[in-house]
């Protein structure tokens, strides 16, 4: 009876193990594949920030009166850029940051000072999570359609370093360097969301 107990547990544990293999092999490797073709919009939130706090009237150019990177928030934007570099996935350079510190410091230490780029734009999207009204909150969403919905060339693409959305709202609440892939459709077509990275996903994909 012991004998036959263990028999079962080491099939439901070899079962177990098969099916995860599997599930990541369908359901990410052509994803990368699909990068490294490029025509993608890649929206990454910024890596952890517990360091300081938002102030009610902090400043863009005074970083001390902002949430900032933390030392695991470097940590990850540093894996991050690695990890892409690693996929041989191509990016179109400058990538773009919301302005405030957290965002461009990590666009800066995952992709290099020279090849990050502030688009006030993606500010919005923080603001979001300060419950503006309803009209304030469809016409922000009809403005990021209007962004990513644009064409991006074959053989790269558009990097955007930025926040995370309320619960419920747009793409959603998101983790710390995590990515929505987003296909764009054109103009006036809208979007497709193909995809989400976690961190820790894009680095296993990298053998990280």
């Amino acid at each position: 009876m012991y004998r036959l107990c263990m028999l079962f547990i080491s099939l439901f544990l070899l079962v177990g193990a098969s099916h995860h293999v599997e599930a990541s092999d369908i359901s990410e490797a052509p994803l990368i594949n699909d990068l490294q073709k490029g025509g993608y919009v890649l929206y990454v939130r910024h890596g952890d920030a517990t360091a300081g706090e938002d102030q009610q009237n902090f400043s863009l150019s005074d970083c001390s009166t902002q949430r900032n990177l933390s030392a695991l928030g470097r940590e990850q934007a540093d894996k991050y850029g690695n990890a892409i570099r690693k996929l041989n996935i191509p990016v179109l350079f400058p990538v773009e940051a919301s302005p405030l510190c957290r965002t461009m410091q990590t666009a800066q230490i995952a992709f290099g000072t020279q090849n990050a780029k502030v688009n006030a734009f993606w500010l919005n999207i923080y603001k979001l999570s300060l419950m503006p009204n309803t009209q304030i909150v469809d016409s922000t969403l009809q403005a990021f359609t209007d962004e990513v919905e644009q064409s991006v060339p074959t053989g790269s693409n558009r990097l955007i370093v930025a926040h995370s959305f309320p619960p419920g709202v747009g793409l959603g609440e998101l983790a710390s360097m995590e990515t929505v892939i987003i296909k764009p459709l054109g103009v006036h077509k809208g979007y497709q969301v193909v995809g989400t990275l976690k961190l820790e996903e894009l680095l296993q994909l990298a053998g990280m």
